[in-house]
Formats: structure tokens, sequence, C-alpha cells
């Protein structure tokens, strides 16, 4: 991709915002900006069962409580199946003898740079969760049967979410996915 022009309008804690002008093929150059975010990862917690865990907690952002999967930003040169692990033991505390890849998405690709790898863990071990101070975090224990009846009518609405759920239902179904 042709740019010129990069310049960083806003740093903040988690983001900053980039504007700079891009070639979009004969349509010429435009100006864009760009929130630019280290990325994440997010897992879903899958029990012997087939049941699976979510957190519910607020989320400022929105203004409201959501049902979602267990997440969290990339640290510095954090590898993302690392940051997965982490997570699920501080939101959820269980740990996971195998992460299953649900492959990436990116959230919201017209402004955002954010990437998000999602894994399914199985083999899963309780213990205790090591929220951070800021997360108010209730774990929610339920049916995959009734996480997609949710997701179908809109009652979760997070899209790394949705992805994961819609993910693990179809390699579930016979989908080959590949350990992380």
């Amino acid at each position: 991709m042709n740019t010129r022009n990069h310049q960083v309008l806003f740093n903040g804690l988690v983001i900053h915002i980039e504007q700079f002008d891009a070639a979009i093929g004969a349509q010429g150059m435009h100006t864009f900006q760009v929130i630019r975010h280290p990325g994440g990862a997010g897992v879903l917690p899958v029990h012997d069962d087939g049941s699976i865990s979510l957190i519910r907690q607020l989320r400022p952002a929105v203004a409201a409580t959501l049902l979602e999967i267990p997440a969290g930003r990339l640290g510095p040169a954090e590898e993302p199946l690392h940051c997965a692990r982490r997570e699920l033991v501080e939101e959820t505390g269980l740990r996971a003898d195998r992460l299953v890849s649900l492959g990436l998405i990116h959230s919201s690709p017209g402004v955002f740079d954010e990437i998000i790898h999602l894994y399914a863990a199985t083999g899963l071990t309780a213990g205790a969760a090591e929220p951070e101070e800021d997360e108010e975090i209730e774990v929610v224990r339920l049916p995959l049967s009734e996480a997609l009846l949710l997701a179908a009518r809109g009652e979760i609405s997070d899209a790394k979410t949705l992805a994961a759920l819609f993910r693990w239902e179809l390699a579930r179904r016979g989908e080959a996915l590949a350990d992380a």
C-alpha cells in the first residue's frame, strides 16, 4: 500500500491515532485516521461435558454489562497463546491442558488495526481467578446451545465472543482446527 504524510494525532494509555494519506487504486490519495492497538487474545473455555464458561463484566465504553469470552490485550512482545492462557486464569481461574486456535478477527478494520487471536480451551482445571484491580467479573457456565441461542437473539453482542462461539460450533460439527 502506498502511503505518505504519516502523523500521530493522539497517544493514549492503550491506543494511539494515526493520520496518513493512502493511494486507493485509480481513486488517488485519500486521508485516513486509524486507531492503532497492540491486539489481543480471547479464549472460549470448553468443559469436558461440552458446556462453556463466559464472563459477565461492565464495559464502560458501551455503558453496559456484557457476556463475553475471557480476553485481554497483548503485552509488549507477548505471544497471543501466552496472553490467552494468562487471561483464562486471571478472569476465570481456569487452566487448560490444550488450546485450539479458532483463528483471528479484525475487530473493525475500517478504522481500527486491532487483531484478536481466538482460542478454545479444553482439559480445564478449576482454580482461583486473579482479576486485575479494575475488573469485577462473574463467571457464567452454560450449555453451548444456550450461548448460541443468546447470540442468535442478540443477547450476546460482543464480536469476539460471537466469532469464537460460531467457529467452535463449526469445529464441533466436524471442521478441522489446528492446535495452537
